[in-house]
């Protein structure tokens, strides 16, 4: 699928926009960005996903909002068989993030929706990423996030996209409001303290 950011109508009411979106992502295939492939994650990918989530300094800024940390490899099979699962359901999930040059397991990114409750928001729609250390400082996360966003708000026709990032987590804020991510108040999700982030569809004029 190539990537465009051409702008959806949105006129619709709201329970037909989640409908196509989740209509065009049943459909969607691996894309690419200048130097990463974007496909759907699998079973094969558990040692790398162990990699990153077992990961100390992946894990700073996680603490309570970032999932279970895996106890070993069969974690992340069990979790990646319910990403399938996710998908086969033709639920929006996270993809994984490979380097095109040499086929190397990233990390993960991309959108979900979250039924919350958290802040006060309910049933929305997140973007996220989360990359192997070996691979930070190098404009993948951005590369990544920025792609999942113009698809958020073209292919896809998502009318907003969330997230929220511990308030200690520089790196990771950064990526949000350079993609364009507004900064909302600062609320504690599970005893983590965190911001909110959140885009509305650019609709035209």
């Amino acid at each position: 699928m190539r990537l465009h950011t051409q702008n959806c109508r949105l006129q619709w009411p709201h329970g037909y926009q989640l409908y196509f979106a989740h209509l065009v992502y049943s459909t969607m295939q691996p894309f690419l960005t200048p130097r990463l492939l974007l496909r759907p994650l699998a079973v094969a990918d558990a040692p790398g996903l162990f990699a990153l989530d077992s990961d100390p300094a992946v894990q700073r800024y996680l603490g309570g909002i970032g999932g279970p940390r895996p106890a070993s490899v069969a974690d992340s099979v069990a979790q990646l068989q319910r990403s399938e699962a996710q998908y086969a359901a033709g639920e929006l999930g996270r993809w994984a993030v490979v380097l095109r040059a040499t086929g190397e397991f990233v990390g993960w990114a991309g959108l979900k929706r979250v039924a919350g409750p958290v802040k006060d928001e309910h049933d929305f729609y997140d973007i996220g990423y989360r990359l192997l250390p070996r691979y930070w400082g190098q404009g993948y996360g951005y590369e990544a996030a920025q792609a999942w966003l113009a698809c958020a708000f073209g292919p896809l026709g998502l009318p907003r996209v969330c997230a929220y990032a511990d308030v200690r987590n520089a790196g990771s804020r950064r990526i949000l409001e350079k993609i364009g991510l507004a900064p909302g108040p600062i609320f504690v999700e599970n005893g983590t303290r965190c911001a909110w982030y959140e885009a509305r569809h650019p609709t035209p004029a």
